[in-house]
């Protein structure tokens, strides 16, 4: 692959500040301390500290929120001891076992990473992000369980393996050894940067006759449609040899989100919180912007309005 590390880092190091707050109902027991995690970098944190006391302020009774900063490339269940943690002073504790999430309404599904829940659900909205915490009423209809973070690893590594087939026929994920594939999960569980991509850059790798991979693993999201995603197969390189364009796989996909000369521009394609040029070519976009699963998770979503 080509040796953007900068681009690299910039990716796994982006963070969503994110309030966690108890849905009223569901408080229990006396209000919780406050409680507080130590980010990265602490230039943000008491401003979000701040946003978040500020917003709880109009009902006292309720325990204070749980602030975090996500990592864009993680998952919410990878938190989910953090947060039990917080609120278990106001809760008995048979009833903090289940937990689940939900933004203005909607549940957050565990299996979609964090960067691509906000970029669907909350990108146009203010900072920080305020996700509601349930222990009751787990909406099954709409949301997988997830009992431990066995059931996230396994997810993780069937979507390596997936993205694989795709790009290399499975041959570099089945030459890899168990302990390779453990270390690849272990470096996004802890948030370890070079642990994590000394192994995942075996699986950007390919050969110089190729041009690119054998096919772009990708998913695209749309909030307008009930499908929860579309996944077809691209190549990276046309028939003619000329590389394929973040363009060219939108208006194979989704025409309507890329506009024409004379129309306006109606829905944002995002990956990663930004609008890539539609210029780009796949090839590299799924070297650098995929996500620590090898898929490039593609979210349109409809243009704000002013």
């Amino acid at each position: 692959m080509t040796d953007d590390k900068d681009v690299l880092r910039d990716v796994w190091f982006g963070r969503i500040p994110t309030c966690f707050t108890l849905y009223q109902d569901e408080l229990t027991e006396r209000e919780a301390e406050p409680y507080y995690s130590r980010p990265r970098t602490s230039c943000c944190a008491a401003t979000l500290q701040t946003r978040c006391q500020d917003s709880s302020k109009e009902d006292s009774d309720s325990p204070a929120p749980k602030t975090l900063l996500l990592p864009r490339v993680s998952y919410l269940t990878l938190v989910t001891d953090k947060v039990k943690k917080h609120f278990q002073k106001v809760m008995r504790t048979e009833d903090i076992s289940e937990i689940w999430f939900e933004f203005e309404g909607i549940p957050l599904k565990w299996h979609y990473p964090v960067g691509l829940l906000f970029d669907l659900h909350a990108s146009n909205t203010s900072l920080p992000w305020s996700i509601i915490v349930h222990f009751k009423n787990f909406p099954a209809k709409d949301l997988l369980r997830c009992q431990s973070k066995d059931v996230i690893e396994a997810h993780f590594m069937s979507s390596v393996k997936e993205a694989d087939a795709l790009k290399h026929k499975s041959q570099v994920i089945n030459e890899m050894q168990k302990k390779d594939h453990k270390q690849l999960w272990m470096g996004l569980q802890n948030d370890k940067f070079e642990q994590f991509w000394a192994i995942n850059r075996k699986l950007m790798e390919f050969s110089p006759e190729d041009g690119g991979f054998r096919y772009i693993p990708f998913r695209i999201y749309q909030t307008i449609n009930d499908r929860p995603f579309i996944q077809k197969l691209f190549r990276p390189v046309a028939n003619d040899g000329r590389p394929h364009t973040l363009g060219d796989l939108i208006r194979e996909i989704c025409p309507a989100a890329v506009p024409t000369e004379d129309e306006e521009k109606k829905y944002q394609v995002m990956i990663h919180g930004i609008e890539p040029m539609l210029e780009t070519p796949v090839q590299w976009l799924s070297e650098h912007l995929s996500y620590p699963d090898n898929f490039l998770h593609i979210s349109i979503i409809p243009q704000p309005t002013d």
